[in-house]
């Protein structure tokens, strides 16, 4: 039986979809009707993601089902062999939130692009379609098909659009990730295989029978395989060099929200599908998890250019996801959720300042800086916020998040758990440090001329703040919605 508000969900898919199909039709000349149209569009997304998370009722399992057939009764499949299957549970909700929010405020900040600024936003509302349905998919086919939609138009929005090697970053993006997509692929058929069910639909996979061996063995093809995309140690180099050379949109988006994509697909594809595969191997994933940690804020904190030292901290912070889905624990594993929520929003916060200051100076460079909380306070105090949230500062999200993981390893690994702390500290010496050269002391002459942050920049950083703050100072609904979820998969697992 479908309800009604699974079309909701549908809607957050073919809305995006056809904005991308419909501006084709709009002269490329005419920048204006494309911007109104794709703030507009931003806007809608952003209340239909707001009204997904506030209608999904808490503790009820799979909510928002929508169920239509497809393909069915022909060669190897079932009668419900691949269906457009969309539903939501309580990881799968604050995902959509995230996307709605950091897409919003990337359409908001990309209509200063001037260079083919309508084959932008048509790739940029494909790939939000692609997240939007991967959050939602229930269907294996779909999954994957809504997975990849998201990860393809990266290669011409970084190509196109970005700067500094764009290029070279935005080739070797695509091509780890397709290598990575090969392991999901065959991941995907190979459990179709032995479940031996006909059919695709994910809930009907999670009551199959497969084999302790079969998990074991195939676990680690969906574990690396949307690691990758998550910025797994060693899979991860491409995710730096991906966020550098990508326009600032592009870069929210990719931090913000396709790296989660990875993290989801981990919880989706591996740990419910093959919960005896993850208990054998999730010691495994600990140590990458934590080697991520720790490299990723030991190599932040040798970066010379600001986007470096963000895109290095983000492999930092997905590695504290990591280490939380391997706590196999509800605390730790809530953590990881409540940090896949605070990442997004915190480094789409930090890109945003980051591209609105590199469009006027033209360089990232940090130690040409300083002063600029004198010449561009809005834009400072804004960047320092994210800043105090990376570094887990009480009454930002980073805080709740972390605090949740760190309990989570201390129950299940306490050695792991000393160590994260020390990444901790960290993270907190490099971006203090940072803030201190580029925005304190002294003013240089050179940048007198910068201005700050215009209204549309303004108001995107101000709606990230917003949901720093509401998760920081009050983490319940959050909270409420994660934990029967995890709860549900463990007692399965």
């Amino acid at each position: 039986m479908n309800d009604p508000e699974g079309y909701v969900l549908l809607a957050t898919i073919l809305l995006p979809l056809a904005t991308a199909f419909g501006l084709v039709a709009v002269p490329s000349a005419r920048r204006d009707i494309v911007n109104v149209v794709s703030v507009l569009v931003g806007l809608v997304l952003l209340g239909l993601s707001i009204f997904v998370f506030v209608a999904y009722q808490v503790g009820e399992g799979l909510q928002f089902n929508l169920q239509i057939d497809w393909i069915e009764n022909v060669g190897f499949l079932g009668e419900n062999g691949i269906t457009l299957h969309l539903g939501l549970d309580g990881i799968s909700a604050p995902m959509m939130l995230l996307n709605g929010i950091v897409a919003s405020a990337g359409a908001l900040v990309s209509t200063k692009i001037q260079h083919r600024t309508k084959d932008f936003f048509i790739l940029f509302w494909a790939l939000v379609a692609g997240v939007f349905g991967t959050f939602c998919a229930l269907d294996l086919f779909f999954f994957f098909f809504f997975y990849e939609l998201a990860v393809l138009p990266m290669y011409l929005l970084i190509a196109v659009w970005g700067s500094t090697n764009k290029e070279y970053g935005a080739m070797k993006l695509t091509m780890m990730l397709v290598w990575a997509s090969t392991f999901i692929f065959i991941g995907i058929f190979a459990t179709f295989t032995e479940a031996g069910l006909g059919t695709f639909d994910l809930p009907a996979l999670y009551g199959a029978e497969l084999s302790p061996e079969f998990q074991k063995i195939f676990f680690p093809f969906m574990a690396i395989g949307c690691g990758v995309l998550s910025g797994l140690w060693p899979f991860h180099t491409w995710s730096p060099d991906g966020h550098v050379a990508a326009p600032t949109a592009v870069s929210m988006l990719h931090a913000g929200v396709l790296m989660k994509l990875g993290a989801f697909g981990i919880i989706r594809l591996g740990i419910q599908l093959m919960p005896e595969g993850a208990q054998f191997w999730m010691p495994g994933l600990m140590i990458l998890g934590m080697t991520n940690v720790l490299y990723g804020a030991i190599s932040a904190m040798a970066q010379k250019d600001l986007k470096f030292v963000i895109g290095y901290s983000s492999v930092s912070h997905m590695g504290y996801v990591v280490m939380g889905l391997a706590t196999m624990n509800v605390v730790g594993m809530n953590g990881a959720v409540l940090q896949m929520f605070s990442h997004g929003v915190m480094t789409a916060l930090f890109f945003a300042m980051v591209g609105a200051v590199y469009d006027q100076a033209h360089t990232r460079e940090i130690a040409i800086f300083g002063g600029l909380a004198k010449i561009t306070p809005r834009f400072a105090a804004f960047f320092t916020i994210a800043g105090f949230t990376s570094l887990g500062l009480p009454g930002m999200s980073g805080f709740v998040a972390e605090v949740h993981i760190f309990i989570g390893l201390f129950r299940s690994y306490p050695l792991f758990a000393g160590l994260a702390v020390l990444a901790a500290a960290i993270t907190a010496a490099y971006i203090l440090r940072l803030l201190a050269t580029a925005f304190f002391g002294p003013p240089n002459p050179r940048w007198e001329g910068l201005r700050d942050l215009n209204r549309r920049e303004t108001v995107a950083g101000a709606a990230l703040i917003a949901s720093i703050l509401m998760m920081g100072l009050w983490p319940a609904p959050f909270i409420d919605r994660i934990v029967p979820t995890v709860e549900s998969i463990l007692r399965v697992s």
